[in-house]
């Protein structure tokens, strides 16, 4: 009997420990999505690797659920609903509505809406470094993620798992500034030889 009631009592810390560490990862993500979510706009630097991707550096500009991403070969414009991809090889933007799962790939700061639904969550903390673990519960297309945040709330590392392969984020360079709503949009008149190829 004794050692049923122990087991009974370990199973219950080891439950009230997770949700409490359940309960602070959420804390932790929802300071970030406040920093990271500003209104007015924020920017960084990005270095994404894995998968079939290979190896890419860029940056990023956000605004909610707008963003604009630049590479070497290619700048991507969202502005909530179409998406435009400038490719600089062969000269054309294709224009599309994306999906939500498409939105989630593209945009590496998308865990900031992510994490409220579908997914359980849990973190270490390392000194002055938070490690925010997150699995999803169903049928998500981004189905496990790892989030790196700093002393200030700012995520430095993201790695997320799609179709089986890790991706993997580095964060560099943020900065909380305001950008208008027209740098989420593609403006023919910066590419007029460029040809649009819609895809909608």
């Amino acid at each position: 009997m004794k050692k049923i009631l122990l087991l009974f009592s370990l199973v219950f810390v080891a439950l009230h420990a997770f949700a409490g560490n359940a309960e602070d990862a959420r804390k932790t993500l929802d300071k970030v999505a406040a920093v990271v979510g500003n209104k007015s706009g924020a920017s960084a630097s990005f270095t994404i690797s894995g998968g079939k991707i290979g190896r890419q550096t860029g940056s990023i500009a956000i605004k909610g659920t707008k963003f604009r991403a630049r590479t070497p070969n290619a700048t991507m414009w969202y502005n909530g609903k179409t998406q435009w991809t400038y490719m600089a090889s062969t000269n054309e933007v294709n224009v599309a509505n994306p999906s939500v799962s498409k939105q989630q790939m593209m945009n590496p700061y998308s865990f900031i809406s992510l994490y409220k639904k579908g997914y359980k969550l849990s973190q270490k903390i390392q000194g002055n470094t938070r490690l925010v673990h997150m699995v999803a519960t169903g049928k998500q297309a981004i189905s496990e993620m790892y989030i790196t945040v700093n002393s200030k709330y700012v995520p430095t590392q993201v790695r997320m798992l799609q179709k089986g392969q890790w991706i993997t984020i580095q964060i560099s360079n943020f900065s909380k500034k305001a950008i208008s709503d027209k740098e989420f949009s593609f403006n023919s008149k910066d590419y007029p030889k460029a040809e649009i190829i819609d895809l909608r």
